[in-house]
């Protein structure tokens, strides 16, 4: 089960969502979280909801295509500035 409470919270106080999980994006959990949001939280948002994801194709077994397919620390932390509007 998750917190929505502490999630909606985060959103209010952050006015910002930006959802990361190793899950396809189609049907995933954190589609179910974006849709809920926007649903309940859409006045407080600033800026779009984000998510990363892992690339919307089977997962490979070569370790440097893994690392091409699931997120990153360099994506997610480009990501989180692009919702914040912080150019670097």
């Amino acid at each position: 089960p998750l917190d929505w409470h502490t999630i909606l919270e985060s959103v209010k106080k952050t006015n910002r969502l930006v959802i990361v999980e190793e899950q396809w994006p189609m049907c995933s959990v954190s589609s179910e979280i974006a849709y809920r949001i926007q649903k309940e939280a859409f006045d407080y948002l600033d800026a779009p909801i984000r998510r990363i994801t892992a690339a919307d194709a089977p997962l490979h077994y070569a370790p440097n295509l893994v690392e091409a397919a699931l997120p990153s620390i360099g994506r997610t932390v480009k990501l989180v500035k692009e919702v914040m509007y912080a150019n670097k």
